[in-house]
């Protein structure tokens, strides 16, 4: 019987530890959930006073930098200090230069293209009037040649040292053609 209850009490010690454990766990776990809102609190409290000191010293930074690149501090600059600066500045001088150099040369060479483009479009518009001028030539030339076979070469020729007619008694024929249809009459008085 001893062995009974021994075994009941070494059973229910058991339980009752095992119990505990839960309750612990379980007490452990709620106060890791409550506590994680407050931790999660803290670290992005952290982390935020983090980057404001960080965007402080890069400002620091930037303006230090600014103003020994301006020449302003320099003051308090030892010789390798100024000599490190001076090559600093030479190799930022020379990556500019080249960099200037590159879009000239870029620019330059759209300008090149650009001539060529527009001297061929010159041409095209110069043939084009050429064209447009010969084909206007042509209609007054046709108009010349049906002229001159009609009305022209019923003209009295003139001569050209004082554009008198050669022969001014010689009447056209269409107007002594005129004068002999209709006479007129003259009425004075």
């Amino acid at each position: 019987m001893k062995e009974k209850l021994l075994g009941k009490k070494t059973r229910t010690e058991s339980e009752l530890l095992l119990v505990k454990a839960t309750i612990e766990r379980y007490k452990k776990a709620n106060s890791d959930t409550a506590s994680s809102g407050t931790v999660a609190a803290v670290d992005a409290q952290y982390y935020q006073q983090e980057s404001s000191k960080l965007r402080h010293l890069i400002s620091s930074l930037q303006n230090g930098n600014s103003r020994t690149i301006l020449g302003d501090s320099i003051n308090t600059m030892s010789l390798r200090e100024l000599k490190s600066q001076e090559t600093k500045l030479e190799k930022s001088i020379a990556k500019i230069r080249t960099r200037k150099n590159e879009l000239l040369y870029a620019e330059v060479e759209y300008m090149q293209k650009r001539e060529v483009e527009l001297q061929s479009d010159n041409m095209y518009l110069r043939s084009k009037v050429a064209e447009n001028e010969r084909g206007q030539q042509q209609p007054v030339l046709n108009m010349m040649e049906a002229a001159s076979t009609s009305e022209y070469d019923h003209l009295v020729p003139y001569d050209s040292r004082n554009f008198l007619q050669v022969n001014i008694m010689q009447q056209p024929q269409h107007y002594s053609h005129q004068l002999q249809q209709a006479p007129t009459t003259l009425q004075l008085g």
